[in-house]
């Protein structure tokens, strides 16, 4: 369903997968922090993906191939999560975790993002890649899943057989 809803904030952020990666995001404030207000900034976006990165290496070192898919699927959604975020950097309509938008307080995170590196104009541009993105991610991942678990079944079979 993530795959149909482009930047639509309303279907991504009603999401309970949304609240499961928020803390992610704001500890990723704080982690990278000591870095400039730059990475301050990017943290919060860049530990809501790399948390599910993170666990489909130490999954995919432990050869658990199926619980690495699903974290693969996992950073996937995350940049889905972002897009509509990064998409509302010019119009700052996002209702932000204090309950105001961007417009009302001091912007958000990918206004001062895009603002820093000249890009504010490609916000919507981003925010489409990385729907797109994370949708490939997560589409790739469920398929993958779904053949390793016919592999699976089909090895079941085997050892029920002999």
């Amino acid at each position: 369903m993530f795959a149909f809803h482009p930047l639509d904030d309303s279907f991504v952020n009603g999401s309970f997968l949304h609240l499961i990666n928020l803390p992610f995001h704001e500890a990723g404030h704080v982690l990278f922090s000591p870095f400039g207000r730059f990475m301050t900034i990017l943290g919060g976006s860049l530990m809501q993906v790399l948390v599910p990165v993170v666990c489909a290496v130490s999954f995919g070192r432990r050869h658990d191939w199926f619980a690495t898919m699903v974290c693969v699927w996992w950073a996937g959604q995350n940049l889905v999560d972002l897009a509509p975020y990064i998409g509302d950097a010019r119009a700052l309509q996002l209702v932000l975790l204090g309950g105001f938008t961007g417009a009302e307080v001091e912007g958000h995170d990918w206004e001062a993002l895009l603002q820093m590196l000249g890009w504010l104009h490609l916000d919507r541009r981003l925010g489409m890649g990385a729907h797109i993105a994370g949708s490939a991610v997560m589409i790739g991942a469920l398929l993958a899943a779904g053949w390793l678990t016919r592999l699976s079944s089909r090895e079941t079979c085997d050892v029920m057989r002999t």
